[in-house]
């Protein structure tokens, strides 16, 4: 936290959080829990309902893809910023600002929504509200390194992932079934709410004090402070490799939601619903990969760990495109989903433990803007095929590409971490 954070009355404590206790036990991370988990949970209705609205205005999947563009083109924007941000502002405070702007942005959508279907609105909440939440996302990273000891970083983050997966079950289905019976707009209020509950939950969290030599870091200029990110990441070979993998990783992968949903409903004939329900049974593979994660690292290392998750999203997403029943389709969302929950918490949590605590905000947003740059055209490219292709031959090319991307791994610094 920064030296704000101290006036602000965060009561922020200068020892260094228990390592004997369970992290459950431990007070602090478990109300920062809580609310990431009650946060995610809103944010699962939000993910189904919005393509829903876009869809049941234009049944277009190549409108779904653009919406979906324009809100990660805002955060790639908001990246380039939010590492220089976080890295000088008070964290805590900076968190609750961003739950609660999210909070009265998606509040409008179901309110105008009373009066009529305005997509316009999407086109405008959602680019604000995907920049404020790579904020949020930034210093999320940050602070979770002050409530847990360094070599118990993976644990956290994998219980962190899982719970939030598990939120994640409950919110697809949830809003299948608010789309189904008061339409998709109200679903998105339920997001609303959920960021003022973690916003109030913020509060009673006691962040560690930054150490005297870990204080923000003097001004020296955007430019100078966005290149110290991208210095950082070019100098380590690992997070260097990583870093143009997840390039292409996430251009081929960022619109397989809106591509999902489309299959579902459009090349399947099912019903909102059926949609939550499947990708509710989708994100049970999130849970058992963040859970089975630091296991799966400690016994097989980092580089063959996040290789293999990755290699196994390729036929994953090939078979997601093809399966013409929806229990098959279920199943291997759950493999992709898990897959990406491995290789995103290894990723994750390597990059805590390397950097050096004054740069990881700016570390973190440089590595979120580099990797992300191309997902919004990858998504609008996906969809665009998917609608004048079909959604199989799509999915064939983007697994291919991903089992492509763990091949290359094998020939990068990132085999021997």
């Amino acid at each position: 936290m920064s030296q704000g954070a101290q006036k602000d009355g965060s009561r922020a404590q200068d020892v260094t959080p228990g390592t004997g206790q369970p992290l459950w036990r431990q007070r602090d991370f478990g109300i920062f829990w809580t609310a990431q988990t009650l946060s995610v949970l809103g944010d699962s209705f939000a993910l189904i309902a919005l393509p829903l609205l876009v869809l049941q205005a234009t049944g277009s999947v190549a409108r779904m893809g653009q919406l979906t563009a324009v809100g990660g083109s805002a955060a790639v924007l908001a990246a380039v910023f939010a590492g220089v941000v976080v890295d000088r502002a008070d964290r805590r405070r900076l968190l609750i600002a961003c739950d609660l702007v999210r909070m009265v942005l998606y509040g409008l959508i179901p309110v105008v929504w009373l009066f009529g279907p305005q997509l316009w609105l999407l086109y405008a909440v959602l680019p604000l509200c995907e920049a404020v939440g790579t904020f949020f996302a930034v210093g999320y990273v940050t602070v979770v390194r002050s409530l847990v000891s360094s070599d118990r970083l993976t644990e956290a983050n994998g219980r962190l992932n899982a719970t939030a997966a598990a939120a994640g079950v409950l919110g697809p289905l949830g809003a299948g079934l608010v789309a189904s019976w008061t339409g998709p707009a109200a679903a998105i209020g339920v997001d609303a709410a959920s960021f003022g509950v973690s916003a109030a939950c913020m509060l009673l969290v006691r962040f560690r004090a930054r150490p005297a030599d870990d204080r923000p870091p003097r001004r020296t200029g955007l430019w100078r402070d966005l290149r110290t990110g991208v210095s950082f990441l070019y100098g380590h070979p690992v997070l260097r490799s990583l870093t143009a993998l997840l390039f292409v990783f996430s251009f081929l992968t960022f619109g397989l939601t809106d591509l999902v949903i489309y299959h579902l409903k459009h090349d399947l004939g099912h019903d909102d619903g059926t949609v939550g329900t499947v990708m509710a049974c989708g994100a049970l593979g999130t849970i058992t990969g963040s859970l089975l994660v630091a296991r799966i690292r400690r016994r097989l290392g980092f580089g063959w760990t996040w290789t293999g998750a990755v290699a196994v999203c390729g036929p994953a997403l090939v078979g997601l495109g093809w399966a013409r029943d929806i229990r098959v389709v279920a199943v291997l969302g759950a493999v992709f989903l898990a897959c990406v929950a491995i290789a995103g918490t290894c990723s994750m949590s390597l990059r805590q433990e390397v950097t050096p605590e004054p740069l990881l905000g700016r570390v973190t947003s440089a590595f979120w803007t580099l990797h992300y740059s191309a997902a919004p055209v990858g998504a609008t490219v996906l969809t665009w095929v998917a609608e004048r292709h079909g959604t199989g031959p799509a999915a064939l090319a983007a697994g291919c590409c991903c089992a492509g991307i763990a091949a290359v791994a094998l020939f990068t610094p990132v085999r021997g971490a």
